[in-house]
């Protein structure tokens, strides 16, 4: 294992353990059994470093969705809105441990606000995805002319983070087959909005 993969592997524990605003550099560097100097060599800041985990130690399903909007037609709408529903639910389940402690620091949410804008990253990006997919599946014709496209994927993604936000509140592992099951049903009610 290269040293990005375990710097990666030791930020992707140390933040789900303490969570993002109480994780620094030192702890990350000390569980990589690394320097600090030797995590700046792959990462410009903490910031970084944790869009890099969130990137490449989550479940994502930002890759699926970004082919289905170069794609559409492949499959059918109901299967690729399951399958971005139970990725978005896997992905939030995992997130939010590190992200919580953001939101009780006010200061520390606002700086890391700024730094993810300046990357052009950020928690829309999930709603603006699979609008993209679901706008191009409707000028391929397969969604019904007139739905609202921003509004399904606003929908369908808020109510995977509400699940997930739901379990991990309850301190549940994710279970995949109530996941699964939870993505059929909301699939199913979006999409009797979204098509003939």
């Amino acid at each position: 294992m290269g040293t990005r993969d375990r710097i990666l592997d030791a930020a992707a524990h140390v933040m789900r353990t303490r969570g993002f605003a109480h994780t620094t550099t030192k702890e990350i560097a000390r569980a990589a059994e690394y320097s600090e100097a030797t995590l700046y060599k792959h990462f410009q800041d903490k910031t970084e470093l944790f869009l890099a985990v969130l990137h490449e130690r989550l479940p994502s399903f930002h890759p699926f969705v970004a082919a289905l909007q170069g794609d559409p037609g492949r499959g059918t709408v109901r299967a690729n809105l399951i399958e971005i529903a139970v990725g978005a639910i896997a992905f939030y389940h995992e997130a939010f441990p590190m992200n919580a402690s953001l939101f009780s620091e006010p200061t520390l949410l606002a700086a890391h606000r700024a730094a993810i804008g300046r990357r052009r990253a950020g928690p829309h990006r999930a709603v603006e995805a699979v609008a993209k997919y679901l706008q191009a599946e409707h000028d391929d014709g397969r969604i019904r002319p007139g739905a609202d496209t921003g509004a399904a994927a606003a929908l369908l993604v808020g109510g995977c983070l509400q699940y997930a936000f739901l379990e991990t509140f309850a301190q549940r592992p994710l279970n995949e087959q109530r996941a699964r099951e939870y993505a059929v049903s909301i699939v199913d009610t979006l999409l009797a909005g979204l098509v003939e």
